[in-house]
């Protein structure tokens, strides 16, 4: 489609939504091969099927909201977008990922920093001089790495009240810090 085929496929699509089932027809026919062709381009990881259904998803969401076209603009970049987010949606439905083998980069790859004990140890000291409750919550937040909703759900308290604690045990634990470093 040259640049005066954008002309003819505004003037399908002004009359296609005007009720001529014909022009309608010219238009699909005309723009099927377009949107074939973004959608193998921007989706070519999904294969020529899911492309395939890519551009049939694309024309029913055309004939769902040819009505949304404004006259005054072009069509090919309200076509263009259709496809591309019709792209997008196929890439999320498939929860596209990349597997990579590890074993080509394990030389490369740091190894994970060997856990100081005495360092672990002398925090669960720390930690044990706080009341239980605030005891329980730094704990398993700051040693275990469990959430806010996970800590107030196993202690059974809400959210806001794990976060007051969880505030005041450190700023406890900064005290007594503080006091051993004087």
């Amino acid at each position: 489609m040259g640049p005066g085929s954008d002309r003819s496929l505004e003037e399908l699509l002004r009359a296609a939504n005007r009720g001529d089932q014909r022009a309608y027809a010219a238009f699909l026919h005309a723009i099927t091969p377009v949107l074939r062709g973004i959608a193998r381009a921007r989706g070519g990881g999904l294969g020529p099927e899911i492309c395939e259904d890519v551009v049939q998803e694309t024309l029913l969401a055309i004939h769902q909201k040819r009505q949304t076209w404004r006259e005054d603009l072009p069509v090919r970049p309200w076509l263009y977008a259709i496809v591309r987010y019709k792209v997008v949606d196929a890439f999320r439905a498939r929860g596209r990922t990349v597997h990579v083998q590890i074993d080509d980069f394990a030389d490369v790859i740091p190894a994970e920093p060997d856990v100081d004990l005495t360092v672990r140890g002398d925090a669960e000291r720390m930690i044990g001089r706080l009341d239980p409750r605030s005891a329980r919550i730094v704990r398993a937040i700051g040693l275990e790495g469990a959430s806010i909703a996970e800590t107030s759900a196993a202690l059974d308290m809400t959210e806001s009240a794990v976060r007051v604690a969880l505030h005041r045990g450190l700023k406890k634990l900064a005290g007594l810090r503080e006091s051993m470093v004087e």
